[in-house]
């Protein structure tokens, strides 16, 4: 999948199928949350940098990596 440097919304990548199953697995509370929705129009490079504050780095990249390869 086209990340685009990093700059894909998470809304376009909630409305893959292939990219919501990757999110659904390794961050199931997360597609749960009442703020979600809002959250459809920041990039994916601005969610990254937040998520560096309660994940692993190594789980960034892993989960970056599935991405690409979708």
């Amino acid at each position: 999948m086209d990340l685009k440097h990093n700059r894909i919304t998470v809304g376009e990548l909630l409305d893959n199928k292939a990219s919501r199953a990757v999110f659904q697995r390794r961050f199931p509370t997360v597609l749960k949350h009442p703020m979600l929705g809002a959250a459809r129009t920041m990039t994916l490079e601005q969610i990254i940098s937040f998520a560096r504050s309660y994940l692993p780095q190594k789980t960034i990249q892993d989960t970056l990596e599935e991405l690409r390869r979708l």
